[in-house]
């Protein structure tokens, strides 16, 4: 897995299996790479993803709920607008639905380049 920060984007890539035996270091690992200055979005590449189980989602979710409760600044959000969007990228077409079947698609923003 491949963590880089540049121009407040904080993107995760190479991301071969999000399973019960890599969620926990994934979560870890993203937490340990999050800025405490201004952040504009969280990119999570999924295109080299071969497997996502419950575990991965759960990860997945947590950052999410990090992001959620955080504005561009860094700081708690009070549930108001400003959270930082986390955006999976490329997933491919058995994650995809994997996605879709958890509806977790809605909660993500999903862009395919």
């Amino acid at each position: 897995m491949k963590i880089a920060l540049s121009d407040d984007i904080l993107s995760i890539s190479n991301i071969e299996e999000l399973d019960e035996a890599t969620s926990e270091t994934f979560r870890d690992r993203v937490r340990a790479a999050l800025p405490d200055s201004s952040l504009k979005a969280i990119e999570i590449d999924l295109s080299q993803t071969q497997s996502v189980d419950s575990c991965g989602l759960a990860a997945l979710v947590a950052v999410h709920k990090w992001a959620a409760s955080h504005n561009g600044n860094g700081h708690s959000n009070g549930g108001g607008n400003g959270a930082v969007p986390v955006r999976l990228l490329n997933p491919p077409p058995p994650v995809q639905q994997i996605l879709e079947l958890t509806r977790l698609h809605r909660t993500f923003e999903i862009i395919k380049r």
